[in-house]
Protein backbone atom coordinates (compact mmCIF):
# COMPACT_ATOMS: atom_id res chain seq x y z
CA UNK A 1 0.00 0.00 0.00
CA UNK A 2 1.43 3.38 -1.05
CA UNK A 3 2.09 5.72 1.88
CA UNK A 4 1.11 9.35 1.22
CA UNK A 5 1.72 12.29 3.55
CA UNK A 6 -0.60 15.28 3.03
CA UNK A 7 0.09 18.65 4.64
CA UNK A 8 -2.80 21.06 5.17
CA UNK A 9 -5.11 18.04 5.41
CA UNK A 10 -7.91 19.89 7.19
CA UNK A 11 -8.18 22.71 4.61
CA UNK A 12 -10.65 23.18 1.78
CA UNK A 13 -8.51 21.20 -0.68
CA UNK A 14 -6.76 18.96 1.85
CA UNK A 15 -9.94 17.52 3.34
CA UNK A 16 -11.16 16.52 -0.13
CA UNK A 17 -7.79 15.07 -1.18
CA UNK A 18 -7.40 12.97 1.98
CA UNK A 19 -10.98 11.72 1.69
CA UNK A 20 -10.42 10.71 -1.95
CA UNK A 21 -7.06 9.04 -1.18
CA UNK A 22 -8.53 6.98 1.66
CA UNK A 23 -11.41 5.95 -0.62
CA UNK A 24 -8.78 4.70 -3.08
CA UNK A 25 -7.16 2.62 -0.29
CA UNK A 26 -3.92 4.57 0.09
CA UNK A 27 -2.16 4.72 3.46
CA UNK A 28 -2.76 8.40 4.23
CA UNK A 29 -1.09 10.53 6.89
CA UNK A 30 -3.15 13.68 7.40
CA UNK A 31 -0.98 16.47 8.81
CA UNK A 32 -2.52 19.57 10.36
CA UNK A 33 -1.62 22.58 12.48
CA UNK A 34 -4.75 23.67 14.41
CA UNK A 35 -7.94 22.12 12.99
CA UNK A 36 -7.88 18.31 13.17
CA UNK A 37 -8.67 16.42 9.96
CA UNK A 38 -11.38 13.76 10.08
CA UNK A 39 -9.76 11.05 8.01
CA UNK A 40 -6.46 9.22 7.63
CA UNK A 41 -3.75 8.77 10.26
CA UNK A 42 -3.84 12.17 11.93
CA UNK A 43 -0.58 13.92 12.81
CA UNK A 44 0.05 17.45 14.08
CA UNK A 45 2.69 19.37 12.15
CA UNK A 46 3.81 22.93 12.83
CA UNK A 47 5.54 24.19 9.70
CA UNK A 48 7.34 26.90 11.68
CA UNK A 49 9.32 24.16 13.49
CA UNK A 50 12.00 22.63 11.30
CA UNK A 51 12.84 19.83 13.72
CA UNK A 52 9.19 18.73 13.76
CA UNK A 53 9.07 18.59 9.95
CA UNK A 54 12.23 16.46 9.90
CA UNK A 55 10.91 14.14 12.60
CA UNK A 56 7.52 13.59 10.92
CA UNK A 57 8.99 12.80 7.48
CA UNK A 58 11.62 10.52 9.03
CA UNK A 59 9.03 8.58 11.04
CA UNK A 60 6.58 8.10 8.13
CA UNK A 61 9.03 7.71 5.22
CA UNK A 62 6.25 8.49 2.73
CA UNK A 63 6.46 7.39 -0.88
CA UNK A 64 4.56 10.54 -1.90
CA UNK A 65 4.25 13.94 -0.19
CA UNK A 66 1.43 16.27 -1.22
CA UNK A 67 2.30 19.69 0.18
CA UNK A 68 -0.89 21.75 0.38
CA UNK A 69 -0.27 23.72 3.58
CA UNK A 70 0.63 27.40 3.17
CA UNK A 71 -0.03 30.84 4.54
CA UNK A 72 -2.57 31.89 1.90
CA UNK A 73 -4.02 35.07 3.41
CA UNK A 74 -2.67 37.51 0.81
CA UNK A 75 -2.87 40.63 2.98
CA UNK A 76 -1.42 38.85 6.03
CA UNK A 77 1.54 37.72 3.92
CA UNK A 78 2.13 41.37 3.02
CA UNK A 79 2.13 42.54 6.65
CA UNK A 80 3.83 39.46 8.20
CA UNK A 81 6.54 38.76 5.66
CA UNK A 82 8.82 36.86 8.01
CA UNK A 83 6.07 34.39 8.90
CA UNK A 84 5.01 34.05 5.26
CA UNK A 85 8.58 33.27 4.22
CA UNK A 86 9.03 30.80 7.08
CA UNK A 87 5.90 28.81 6.17
CA UNK A 88 5.77 29.16 2.39
CA UNK A 89 9.48 28.94 1.60
CA UNK A 90 11.61 27.58 4.45
CA UNK A 91 9.17 24.86 5.50
CA UNK A 92 8.74 23.85 1.86
CA UNK A 93 12.50 23.55 1.45
CA UNK A 94 12.83 21.43 4.60
CA UNK A 95 10.01 19.14 3.47
CA UNK A 96 11.54 18.77 0.01
CA UNK A 97 15.06 18.11 1.34
CA UNK A 98 13.79 15.52 3.82
CA UNK A 99 11.59 13.82 1.25
CA UNK A 100 14.57 13.48 -1.09
CA UNK A 101 16.33 11.43 1.60
CA UNK A 102 13.52 8.86 1.35
CA UNK A 103 13.12 8.99 -2.45
CA UNK A 104 9.63 10.42 -2.06
CA UNK A 105 7.76 11.96 -4.97
CA UNK A 106 7.02 15.56 -3.96
CA UNK A 107 3.88 17.39 -5.10
CA UNK A 108 3.90 21.13 -4.40
CA UNK A 109 0.65 23.04 -4.87
CA UNK A 110 1.30 26.59 -6.05
CA UNK A 111 -0.90 29.43 -7.28
CA UNK A 112 -1.95 31.61 -10.21
CA UNK A 113 -0.68 34.53 -8.11
CA UNK A 114 2.88 33.85 -9.29
CA UNK A 115 1.81 35.87 -12.37
CA UNK A 116 1.34 39.64 -12.57
CA UNK A 117 -2.05 39.37 -14.29
CA UNK A 118 -1.23 41.59 -17.26
CA UNK A 119 -1.96 38.95 -19.90
CA UNK A 120 -4.05 36.11 -18.50
CA UNK A 121 -4.35 32.54 -19.78
CA UNK A 122 -0.76 31.93 -18.71
CA UNK A 123 0.87 28.64 -19.63
CA UNK A 124 3.55 26.75 -17.74
CA UNK A 125 6.47 28.32 -19.64
CA UNK A 126 5.33 31.95 -19.25
CA UNK A 127 7.47 34.23 -17.12
CA UNK A 128 6.32 34.44 -13.51
CA UNK A 129 6.25 37.93 -12.01
CA UNK A 130 4.25 38.05 -8.74
CA UNK A 131 2.74 41.37 -7.61
CA UNK A 132 2.46 40.57 -3.91
CA UNK A 133 4.53 38.88 -1.22
CA UNK A 134 2.25 35.83 -1.11
CA UNK A 135 2.91 35.22 -4.80
CA UNK A 136 6.63 35.83 -4.29
CA UNK A 137 6.86 33.24 -1.50
CA UNK A 138 4.92 30.66 -3.52
CA UNK A 139 7.22 31.22 -6.51
CA UNK A 140 10.27 30.93 -4.25
CA UNK A 141 8.71 27.73 -2.92
CA UNK A 142 8.59 26.41 -6.48
CA UNK A 143 12.28 27.20 -6.90
CA UNK A 144 13.38 25.50 -3.67
CA UNK A 145 11.41 22.37 -4.61
CA UNK A 146 13.07 22.24 -8.04
CA UNK A 147 16.49 22.75 -6.46
CA UNK A 148 16.04 20.28 -3.57
CA UNK A 149 14.55 17.11 -5.01
CA UNK A 150 14.79 15.29 -8.37
CA UNK A 151 11.26 13.81 -8.36
CA UNK A 152 8.68 16.55 -8.07
CA UNK A 153 5.57 18.07 -9.55
CA UNK A 154 4.59 21.73 -9.21
CA UNK A 155 0.86 22.27 -9.63
CA UNK A 156 -0.53 25.77 -10.04
CA UNK A 157 -4.22 26.27 -9.45
CA UNK A 158 -6.70 29.16 -9.32
CA UNK A 159 -9.64 30.16 -7.09
CA UNK A 160 -10.57 26.79 -5.55
CA UNK A 161 -14.20 26.46 -4.47
CA UNK A 162 -16.16 23.67 -2.83
CA UNK A 163 -17.73 22.40 0.36
CA UNK A 164 -16.07 22.52 3.79
CA UNK A 165 -17.45 22.28 7.31
CA UNK A 166 -15.82 25.50 8.49
CA UNK A 167 -14.21 27.30 5.57
CA UNK A 168 -16.57 29.23 3.29
CA UNK A 169 -15.42 29.36 -0.31
CA UNK A 170 -16.72 32.13 -2.58
CA UNK A 171 -19.98 30.47 -3.76
CA UNK A 172 -21.08 29.64 -0.19
CA UNK A 173 -20.29 33.17 1.01
CA UNK A 174 -22.17 34.55 -1.98
CA UNK A 175 -25.20 32.30 -1.44
CA UNK A 176 -25.42 33.16 2.27
CA UNK A 177 -25.33 36.90 1.57
CA UNK A 178 -27.83 36.79 -1.29
CA UNK A 179 -30.23 34.71 0.80
CA UNK A 180 -29.97 37.45 3.46
CA UNK A 181 -30.87 40.02 0.75
CA UNK A 182 -27.52 41.78 1.15
CA UNK A 183 -25.99 43.79 -1.67
CA UNK A 184 -22.53 42.45 -2.48
CA UNK A 185 -19.68 44.24 -4.26
CA UNK A 186 -18.23 41.91 -6.92
CA UNK A 187 -15.32 42.62 -9.27
CA UNK A 188 -16.07 42.97 -12.95
CA UNK A 189 -12.43 43.35 -14.03
CA UNK A 190 -10.67 40.54 -12.15
CA UNK A 191 -10.39 37.29 -14.09
CA UNK A 192 -9.40 33.84 -12.80
CA UNK A 193 -9.97 30.15 -13.58
CA UNK A 194 -12.28 28.97 -10.76
CA UNK A 195 -11.52 25.37 -9.79
CA UNK A 196 -14.05 22.96 -8.28
CA UNK A 197 -12.21 21.20 -5.46
CA UNK A 198 -13.41 17.62 -6.20
CA UNK A 199 -12.19 18.04 -9.81
CA UNK A 200 -8.88 19.42 -8.59
CA UNK A 201 -8.48 16.53 -6.15
CA UNK A 202 -8.96 13.96 -8.91
CA UNK A 203 -6.38 15.64 -11.13
CA UNK A 204 -3.93 16.15 -8.26
CA UNK A 205 -4.16 12.49 -7.20
CA UNK A 206 -3.63 11.36 -10.79
CA UNK A 207 -0.47 13.49 -11.05
CA UNK A 208 0.82 12.28 -7.67
CA UNK A 209 0.18 8.56 -8.18
CA UNK A 210 1.44 8.54 -11.78
CA UNK A 211 4.42 10.65 -10.64
CA UNK A 212 4.05 13.13 -13.49
CA UNK A 213 7.05 15.43 -13.19
CA UNK A 214 7.40 19.15 -13.90
CA UNK A 215 5.05 22.13 -13.77
CA UNK A 216 1.37 21.81 -14.67
CA UNK A 217 -1.54 24.24 -14.52
CA UNK A 218 -4.45 22.39 -12.91
CA UNK A 219 -7.54 24.56 -12.71
CA UNK A 220 -10.99 25.08 -14.16
CA UNK A 221 -11.12 25.32 -17.95
CA UNK A 222 -12.94 28.68 -18.05
CA UNK A 223 -11.47 32.18 -17.83
CA UNK A 224 -14.16 34.25 -16.14
CA UNK A 225 -14.61 37.48 -14.22
CA UNK A 226 -15.52 37.36 -10.56
CA UNK A 227 -18.80 39.10 -11.43
CA UNK A 228 -19.84 36.61 -14.14
CA UNK A 229 -18.89 33.74 -11.85
CA UNK A 230 -21.09 35.24 -9.12
CA UNK A 231 -23.98 35.68 -11.56
CA UNK A 232 -23.80 32.01 -12.62
CA UNK A 233 -23.90 30.94 -8.96
CA UNK A 234 -26.82 33.25 -8.18
CA UNK A 235 -28.78 31.94 -11.17
CA UNK A 236 -28.11 28.29 -10.29
CA UNK A 237 -29.46 28.87 -6.78
CA UNK A 238 -32.35 30.99 -8.12
CA UNK A 239 -31.19 34.01 -6.11
CA UNK A 240 -31.49 37.71 -6.96
CA UNK A 241 -28.41 38.62 -8.99
CA UNK A 242 -29.44 42.27 -9.05
CA UNK A 243 -27.97 42.39 -5.52
CA UNK A 244 -24.53 41.95 -7.11
CA UNK A 245 -22.90 45.39 -7.23
CA UNK A 246 -20.29 45.71 -10.00
CA UNK A 247 -17.03 47.19 -8.73
CA UNK A 248 -13.53 47.58 -10.17
CA UNK A 249 -10.26 46.30 -8.79
CA UNK A 250 -8.87 49.81 -8.14
CA UNK A 251 -11.79 50.47 -5.76
CA UNK A 252 -10.72 47.67 -3.41
CA UNK A 253 -8.98 48.65 -0.19
CA UNK A 254 -6.55 45.72 -0.11
CA UNK A 255 -3.19 45.84 1.64
CA UNK A 256 -1.54 43.77 -1.10
CA UNK A 257 -2.08 44.26 -4.84
CA UNK A 258 -3.82 41.47 -6.76
CA UNK A 259 -3.29 40.42 -10.38
CA UNK A 260 -6.11 41.58 -12.65
CA UNK A 261 -6.10 38.48 -14.87
CA UNK A 262 -4.48 35.40 -13.35
CA UNK A 263 -6.42 32.90 -15.48
CA UNK A 264 -4.47 29.77 -16.38
CA UNK A 265 -4.04 27.92 -19.66
CA UNK A 266 -4.84 24.28 -18.80
CA UNK A 267 -4.22 22.78 -22.24
CA UNK A 268 -1.26 20.73 -20.93
CA UNK A 269 -3.49 19.14 -18.27
CA UNK A 270 -6.19 18.50 -20.90
CA UNK A 271 -3.63 16.74 -23.10
CA UNK A 272 -1.90 14.67 -20.41
CA UNK A 273 -4.46 13.81 -17.75
CA UNK A 274 -7.24 11.23 -17.92
CA UNK A 275 -9.34 13.43 -15.63
CA UNK A 276 -9.80 16.70 -17.52
CA UNK A 277 -10.31 20.30 -16.31
CA UNK A 278 -14.01 21.18 -16.36
CA UNK A 279 -15.89 24.16 -17.80
CA UNK A 280 -17.40 26.51 -15.20
CA UNK A 281 -21.05 25.70 -15.96
CA UNK A 282 -20.39 22.01 -15.37
CA UNK A 283 -18.40 22.67 -12.20
CA UNK A 284 -21.09 24.91 -10.71
CA UNK A 285 -23.77 22.35 -11.61
CA UNK A 286 -21.82 19.67 -9.73
CA UNK A 287 -21.30 22.06 -6.82
CA UNK A 288 -25.04 22.78 -6.59
CA UNK A 289 -25.82 19.05 -6.71
CA UNK A 290 -23.27 18.42 -3.97
CA UNK A 291 -25.09 20.90 -1.73
CA UNK A 292 -28.44 19.16 -2.06
CA UNK A 293 -29.40 17.05 0.98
Amino acid sequence: MTTILVTGASGLVGSQVTRDLVAKNFDVYSCYHIEKPQIGTIMQLDLTKQDQIISVVKSIKPEIIIHLAALTDVDMCETQKELAHLINVQATKTLAVESSKHDSFFVYVSTDYVFDGKNGMQNETDMANPLNFYGKTKLEGEHVVADSIPSYSIIRTSTPFGMHEKKKSFPIWLKDNLESKKQIPVLVDQFTSPTFVPDFSNMLIEIATKRIKGIMHVAGATRISRYKFAKIIADKFHLDHTLLKPVKIDEMKWVAPRPQDSSLDVSKAVKILDYKPQQIEQSVKHFVNQMKP
